[in-house]
């Protein structure tokens, strides 16, 4: 089995919000992986003492002990546990009914000798290849779905759209958010290696346009994870000052690539 896990801050003075793991078990049947893109809240009041990174270690590491302790525990159940158990850590401080408390995109897989489990949460990706060489994206599109409109403001992101019916969803403190997740369950013969992304990685695609999600999964696997986020460093420092194609985006983000071939 290769594994490659790269996660870089956009902007090194910065902590990284996002997360990943890779799980194998002792046993030496199956594994799971994680990767939390945190949400960067905008300034002002979010409720909270505790900040994204402290929120998406909590909830990473709840994930990466649940999924791969509780084999049987389907991936939205285990979803739902991990955010119980990290709202309950500061649920005494922290008033985690605030539309802005921590919160993060959520990619999670986890395989054994005949199956490959997948859950996906709001604008991050998991990529699929088959053994034909096949590339299959699994992706939660209900944010790009929006009207921009809906999204011209902070306000109206956080009254209408954050967690909302016909909106979008994170996994923040409401367990019932797992049941929104993308699930499904796949044959371990149809899948050969996989790939899970963060948003600020996917931009190779989703805003810079190189090329299209097969092409971006063959780029990982001929050059590697930390060749795709270097290039997609440079595509955001060309992008700068033009603002072609990050427009109202932070320059940087945070880039996270989790690939593994069986």
């Amino acid at each position: 089995m290769r594994t490659e896990l790269v996660s870089e801050p956009g902007v090194p003075a910065r902590p990284n919000e996002d997360f990943a793991s890779v799980g194998l078990p002792a046993s030496g049947q199956g594994g799971a992986l994680v990767v939390l893109d945190g949400v960067t809240p905008p300034r002002g009041e979010t409720g909270c003492l505790h900040s994204v990174p402290w929120f998406t270690a909590r909830l990473g590491g709840a994930l990466t002990e649940l999924t791969v302790s509780l084999p049987d525990v389907p991936l939205a159940d285990a979803l739902a546990r991990a955010i119980t158990r990290t709202a309950e850590a500061h649920s005494q401080t922290c008033d985690l009914s605030h539309p802005r408390t921590p919160q993060a995109t959520v990619v999670l897989a986890r395989w054994s000798a005949e199956t490959v489990e997948y859950l996906v949460l709001s604008d991050s990706a998991l990529l699929t290849e088959s053994p034909d060489g096949t590339i299959t994206p699994y992706l939660d599109d209900r944010l790009a779905r929006l009207p921009r409109a809906s999204l011209a403001t902070d306000a109206l992101i956080d009254a209408h759209v954050r967690n909302k019916e016909g909106g979008f969803f994170t996994a923040a403190a409401d367990p019932s958010v797992a049941a929104r997740a993308v699930t499904g369950v796949l044959p371990r013969a149809d899948v050969r290696a996989l790939a899970a992304l963060s948003d600020g990685a996917a931009r190779w695609v989703e805003k810079f346009r190189e090329g299209d999600w097969e092409d971006l999964f063959r780029f990982i696997r001929k050059e590697g994870a930390w060749a795709l986020v270097e290039r997609v460093r440079a595509l955001e420092a060309a992008d700068a000052e033009e603002r072609t194609y990050l427009r109202r985006s932070k320059t940087h983000d945070d880039a996270t690539v989790v690939y593994v071939e069986f």
